[in-house]
């Protein structure tokens, strides 16, 4: 069955009721296809979300438009959270919040990431990453600055260590458990070690 674009998938601003039944589909698929996986249909979004089928096929025609306005979506919070933290975050801890962020963000969209790769969409885990190095460069400075850092880290060897983590949860299938114990090793080896924060205070 073909459904056609509506007004809005035209350019067209979205009315206020519109604007909310969009962000009632968009939460509802993510949450369905982190719990259902592949097999995950339109009909449960639809039911989660609260709305017709119709109503999610007028915003989004095809499964592949509702998986990448998913990612669309999903690369914005990401943004504001970035924005967010270095503006108001605390700087000793903002960098480590937003690396565990994304480690987590990339585990809530495994199966998305999955679809969206059999429709020939292919996501890199570093994707993200390049879009928000000026965000990791100013949380980076910010940390160190208050010494939680090791001096010696580079915006580089951050993304490098973020780009492996997500690939990792992507396409190893960490699970929470080793998600954590991993970002755990992690943080521990980019902190300034207490011996070292001790003495620059003195």
């Amino acid at each position: 069955m073909t459904h056609s674009p509506s007004p809005a998938d035209a350019g067209r601003p979205l009315r206020a009721d519109a604007q909310r039944n969009r962000a009632r589909i968009l939460a509802a698929a993510e949450a369905v296809f982190a719990e259902k996986g592949p097999s995950a249909s339109t009909e449960e979004v639809a039911e989660r979300a609260g709305v017709a089928i119709g109503t999610v096929f007028r915003h989004f025609p095809t499964k592949k438009d509702l998986l990448t306005a998913i990612m669309k979506n999903l690369r914005q919070r990401l943004t504001d959270q970035a924005d967010a933290l270095t503006a108001n975050g605390d700087p000793a801890t903002a960098l480590f919040t937003f690396f565990a962020s994304l480690v987590e963000q990339a585990a809530a969209t495994r199966t998305v990431v999955e679809l969206l790769t059999r429709t020939g969409v292919e996501i890199r885990p570093d994707g993200p990453v390049r879009d928000l190095e000026q965000a990791l460069h100013t949380l980076l400075s910010q940390a160190q600055r208050a010494g939680a850092v090791r001096p010696d880290i580079t915006v580089a060897e951050v993304g490098a260590l973020l780009t492996a983590a997500c690939h990792g949860t992507l396409n190893g299938g960490w699970d929470e458990d080793l998600r954590h114990r991993t970002l755990s090793i992690l943080f521990t080896g980019m902190r300034t070690p207490p011996d070292a924060a001790s003495a620059s205070a003195e």
